[in-house]
């Protein structure tokens, strides 16, 4: 039987050194998509500068087909565009005509989406100006330049409306993953993630990091020590008494050393790691508040909501209405 549904045309914006992973993650996921059965079918295109092959950052050759301006000059609709990251960035930034082509391409697009450090390409073109962004979390300063981008650096995707963005590399994954949910629900988003044997919903509010990434690294045993057993023990009572022994050290020294070799006091680092819990029960249970704050040693909701506010400035259950996967 003929589809009577044009397919849903994406084009993507290759350039040499881009990172295949960019291009290949967020595509296997509309390849998958498709296989399927979604209506319409998901088409993809690649175009580059000159429309010639293409050299990835891992030496990956890539066929394309088109180039920019032919892509620019054909009537055929663009219902998704998406420019990739990688260390080729800079120069197609720098290359004022490649550039000019992503601004009409992204005029003319429903749909305009990065990954990693396209977000740069994108901010270049002034296609990101008066949006929200993120991209890698290196990049993000480099983002942050342009005045026009309201930049979410610990993020692992944004949407502003038709603007999609997304942190490094395989974050791409978790954006397309969002849109195939926004274009034909859940149900296939769930089924595609199955497929690709990846998790079926990272919301894109979801940090890029864990606290134990965001925090330097001790480098003495005992605070070292300390950090790896923490996140097992976030029930208990870890008093600075309780800490101090379980280190093998005295309270004022396990104060000083914590500070100066994570950045952070103890009591400070212990309330990051429960809210951290707080977040993943809150968006994968059905727990209550109260039972959250429990289970994360907070003991009462009150000091939960105390401490969502302190660190994330919202209470838990507005974080689960936002956050908290769908069924």
């Amino acid at each position: 039987m003929v589809s009577s549904f044009r397919p849903h045309r994406v084009v993507a914006v290759v350039f040499d050194d881009f990172q295949s992973l960019d291009l290949t993650g967020p595509f296997e996921v509309l390849r998958v998509a498709t296989r399927l059965g979604v209506e319409p079918t998901y088409e993809v295109l690649l175009a580059s500068p000159e429309g010639t092959q293409v050299r990835s950052e891992s030496g990956l050759r890539l066929a394309v087909d088109m180039s920019l301006e032919e892509a620019c000059l054909s009537n055929e609709p663009i219902d998704t565009l998406v420019v990739v990251g990688g260390e080729g960035v800079g120069a197609f930034i720098a290359d004022r005509a490649a550039l000019d082509w992503v601004v009409r391409l992204g005029e003319r697009a429903s749909r305009v989406t990065s990954v990693c450090t396209g977000a740069l390409v994108l901010a270049a073109a002034g296609l990101l100006d008066g949006y929200e962004a993120t991209t890698h979390w290196f990049a993000c300063d480099r983002l942050a330049e342009y005045p026009g981008v309201r930049v979410h650096p610990d993020r692992i995707y944004v949407r502003d409306r038709n603007r999609w963005t997304s942190a490094g590399i395989t974050a791409g994954i978790d954006l397309f993953l969002a849109i195939v949910d926004t274009d034909h629900g859940p149900v296939l988003a769930h089924q595609a993630a199955t497929w690709l044997v990846v998790f079926s919903q990272r919301p894109g509010g979801q940090s890029q990091f864990s606290v134990q990434l965001q925090t330097r690294p001790a480098h003495t045993p005992a605070i070292a020590g300390l950090q790896r057993w923490l996140p097992g023990h976030l029930r208990e009572d870890l008093t600075v008494e309780r800490l101090a022994a379980q280190a093998g050290v005295s309270e004022r020294t396990l104060a000083r050393l914590f500070r100066a070799e994570t950045g952070a006091t103890p009591a400070a680092y212990v309330e990051q790691l429960r809210v951290e819990e707080a977040r993943r029960l809150l968006e994968a249970t059905d727990l209550t508040v109260a039972a959250v704050a429990a289970a994360v040693g907070l003991r009462h909701a009150e000091t939960l909501h105390r401490a969502f506010r302190r660190r994330l400035g919202t209470t838990p259950d507005r974080y689960r209405q936002h956050f908290a996967r769908s069924a």
